[in-house]
């Protein structure tokens, strides 16, 4: 394992921490959106079936079970625990829209058409756009509350790390995956417009305005 992945997993860990800590705390999933962290809960058990028959290593079980333990977690808090205070008003994206075209790539572009290998393509192209419906909620809402801004930037720090970590390992293992690197700089691209509200608004103490 090189730093950039080891920072990626990092920075995704604090990203779930820090979404868990604002709904907790709060005791509200106010402009959170339920069908985001659906996807990604979709994604991680789809991904890591190979938790059932294979072992690759400590820490590599130990991160896929917390993933899949937090995002069922999380919308738990939000389907059930909290639920009066999910604002599915404005959580309106269309997500058929969404897992369709990702069912049809996986079947078509993967690496050996396998039960297991056909979902965890699934899950690759999955999350590449799980975010779109919370970045959909905020233009309708026209703004994000600091923390869940907090949770964003670390979200899409950890896909830019990992670009980094692929180009690391092409570099030094002759290691290239296409499918994953593809799908890696789409879901990077999607955040680059949030990245640059950051960085000129919250970093500055200024609070989250989306451009109408």
């Amino acid at each position: 394992m090189n730093i950039f992945r080891l920072c990626g997993d990092l920075s995704h860990l604090v990203a779930i921490i820090i979404l868990l800590l604002k709904i907790w705390k709060t005791r509200s999933c106010a402009g959170i959106s339920g069908k985001s962290q659906a996807l990604f809960a979709l994604v991680f058990c789809t991904r890591y079936l190979d938790l059932f028959f294979s072992f690759i290593s400590v820490y590599n079980t130990v991160m896929k079970i917390i993933y899949i333990t937090c995002a069922i977690g999380t919308c738990y808090l939000i389907f059930m625990k909290f639920k009066p205070t999910y604002d599915s008003n404005h959580d309106t994206f269309r997500v058929e829209f969404l897992l369709g075209p990702c069912v049809i790539l996986s079947l078509i572009f993967n690496h050996s058409f396998t039960a297991t290998e056909i979902l965890w393509t699934f899950s690759i192209y999955l999350e590449a756009g799980a975010i779109l419906p919370q970045l959909f909620m905020m233009s309708k809402t026209g703004e994000a509350e600091t923390i869940t801004s907090h949770y964003l930037f670390m979200l899409g720090a950890y896909r830019g790390l990992y670009i980094l970590n692929w180009v690391y390992r092409y570099h030094y293992e002759g290691f290239f995956d296409p499918i994953a690197i593809l799908a890696g700089i789409v879901q990077t691209v999607l955040y680059i417009d949030f990245f640059y509200l950051y960085i000129t608004k919250v970093l500055k103490g200024k609070s989250l305005v989306l451009p109408c």
